[in-house]
């Protein structure tokens, strides 16, 4: 069982940043795949970003190149994903979640990955 909490969240203008915090307790963090992703209103869950569980290399959706950026820091059991340059279609609930089957390249669909978090909000005002 995993058990993940993210933060960070919050009202942002245009053009600002933000870093979320995705915090897990229970099994071997370290040992799993993390992604992240996102929904809006009206919207279905997509794909934003993950971290693979050796050497920590970052895949990105293409939508999230250049301004999404996933870190993890094994020790505190938390990954990040920094966003700048927020648009208002960045305004989503975001989520992480865990992958248990550390397969790589990491999986970006959403019935791909085994626990969730409760997700953050980010809103981004124009």
């Amino acid at each position: 069982q995993v058990q993940l909490v993210e933060s960070g969240g919050g009202l942002v203008q245009a053009g600002g940043s933000l870093r979320l915090s995705c915090v897990a307790s229970g099994r071997a963090f370290s040992s799993y795949n993390i992604g992240w992703f996102r929904q809006a209103p009206g919207k279905e869950r997509e794909f934003v970003g993950a971290i693979s569980w050796s050497e920590g290399t970052t895949y990105y959706a293409d939508s999230a190149k250049g301004r999404f950026a996933i870190s993890r820091d094994n020790d505190k059991n938390t990954v990040y994903l920094q966003i700048d340059s927020l648009k208002s279609e960045d305004t989503a609930v975001y989520y992480c979640a865990v992958e248990l089957t550390r397969i790589l390249p990491v999986r970006t669909t959403v019935d791909e990955y085994d626990y969730w978090g409760q997700g953050t909000q980010v809103t981004v005002s124009t």
